[in-house]
This record gives structure tokens, sequence and C-alpha cells, in this order.
């Protein structure tokens, strides 16, 4: 049987935001700790990440203010919609990042929700949170960019 590439239909959520607002030093694999409707709410592409964050708390990942939409169907066996989930992670991992965090006044947030081998997966990325110069520095580069490549496009058009 042929290997399935990686393409956008394992995508469930993205944090775009995370981006804009953070420098992102590092990225972490993580898996996420969910009940049924959970994880039939995020195949719906149910979930919103606008202020969420990993806490390391007793050498356990705890990924916090994910709002995960209430499944529909799911009755009187609904969940919490900012119900505090257990990320899986290597205990290595789990003191790696309770390290850094403490040390260099980093936060880790989550980048996006994906499928991988039919489980829900959520990247994890150690940030340092950008200061208004660096966002502005951060759109200079974007529009640099994008002009030369209108200018090239352009040069090849006559």
């Amino acid at each position: 049987m042929a290997k399935r590439e990686h393409n956008g239909d394992n995508v469930l959520a993205t944090n775009r935001k995370a981006g804009h607002d953070y420098t992102i030093l590092e990225k972490f694999e993580a898996g996420i700790k969910l009940t049924g409707t959970e994880v039939k709410s995020c195949r719906a592409r149910g979930i919103a990440m606008a202020d969420a964050y990993v806490k390391i708390e007793k050498n356990q990942a705890w990924l916090l203010n994910v709002h995960i939409a209430s499944y529909e169907q799911g009755g009187v066996f609904n969940h919490d919609t900012k119900r505090a989930k257990q990320l899986l992670l290597h205990k290595k991992e789990i003191l790696k990042l309770s390290q850094q965090i403490s040390q260099k006044g980093c936060t880790v947030v989550p980048l996006g929700f994906y499928l991988k081998h039919g489980l829900i997966k959520v990247s994890l990325g150690l940030c340092k949170g950008k200061t208004f110069a660096d966002k502005r520095d951060t759109l200079r580069q974007k529009q640099s960019v994008m002009d030369t490549k209108r200018a090239i496009r352009e040069a090849t058009r006559k």
C-alpha cells in the first residue's frame, strides 16, 4: 500500500496569532487526552486557540484556555468546552520545557491541532513574546519579500 502524504486535510486548526505575537524558538509534538465528544468535535474542526497556553504542574503538562465546541449530538454526555486537557509528553520533554520556561521567561503555546495516524496531535511551540518593534520589523520583512516577488513577476511578463 502506498504511503499517504501529509496534506491539508489532516490539519484541524492552526494558531495564526502565535506567529504574530511570539518568536517561536523550538517546536514539539504532543498527544492530547480527550473525551469522546471532544474527539468528534475536533474532527469537525470546532477548535479555537485564542489565548491558549501550556502550564506544567506536578510533572504533568496541561493545555489551558483551548475552546473545543460542544458536540451537537452529544446530549448529556457532552464535555465542558474550556476544560483543562492533559498533554501526553515524555518525562524528559516535560522537564526540559519546565526548565526553559522558568529560566528564560518563555512560554509554551499550541501552534496547531492535526491528525496523525488517526490520532489527534498538538504542535507546541516554546515561544518568547515579541515587542511592538519586533512585530513592525517582521511586517516590514514580509512586505519587502512581497515587493521583490511582485517585481520579479512583473519583470518576467515584459
